[in-house]
């Protein structure tokens, strides 16, 4: 190689290390958010994190539906106050529960997911959530489903001819479902924190995707939820 080559190359190599290190530069600059813009956005990351949160402990709940020792919770073997099944009519909400407590659009609290959505998987305009009791059920038109059940307020469900409300002890539970409680674990329930859960299959040949958890508050009882993944 000439002398005059080597400068060639030398002088190549020195331009790409300058690229380079005022590209590197240029990123690490990027990368840092002003501390107004930070602190602006810190509510809806708190919250997006507590999202995130739940997500995840129930996705890592699914996996445990592989175990078919997991008992199943249906909903044809539930009455809700020794009256109600999971789906029923808006007159029978009115005439066994009474007027709701507060009545929200699903549209203002935007679900992954619901029970009456079409078949494209939106959400119709109409379709609300009814609130009794701490307990919530979804409303389209006439038809109401059961989406969750606080037991703190009175609401108790009939399981298999055995009622489960507020009283109803972590023993008890073990007791009907002993390999359920054996994976209990923590899941991030806003506005709680941590609450112990267990997992329920929602049938015997696991065809559905969504799976039932019940919650556990000083151990007691605390509340039943129907979750389905988005």
């Amino acid at each position: 190689m000439t002398k005059r080559s080597k400068e060639i190359v030398y002088t190549k190599v020195l331009v790409l290390f300058i690229s380079i290190k005022l590209l590197l530069s240029s990123c690490i600059q990027h990368d840092k958010k002003p501390t107004g813009l930070a602190s602006s956005k810190s509510a809806d990351t708190s919250t997006a994190k507590v999202m995130d949160a739940v997500d995840k402990s129930n996705i890592d709940l699914q996996k445990s539906l592989a175990d078919t020792s997991i008992e199943v919770l249906s909903e044809k073997d539930i009455l809700l106050n020794d009256k109600l099944k999971r789906y029923f009519s808006l007159s029978e909400f009115h005439s066994m529960l009474g007027r709701p407590d507060s009545i929200k659009l699903l549209s203002d609290e935007e679900p992954c997911t619901n029970i009456f959505q079409e078949a494209d998987r939106s959400t119709d305009p109409q379709a609300r959530y009814l609130f009794k009791n701490g307990s919530r059920f979804e409303n389209l038109g006439d038809k109401v489903a059961i989406e969750e059940i606080k037991f703190s307020d009175g609401d108790f469900i009939v399981f298999r001819n055995r009622r489960l409300n507020k009283h109803t002890t972590l023993d008890d539970l073990k007791d009907m479902f002993p390999n359920a409680v054996k994976k209990i674990r923590a899941i991030e329930v806003p506005g709680e924190g941590k609450l112990p859960a267990i997992q329920l299959r929602e049938d015997s040949h696991n065809t559905s995707d969504g799976h039932i958890n019940i919650f556990v508050k000083k151990g007691k009882l605390y509340a039943l939820q129907w979750w389905f993944p988005c």
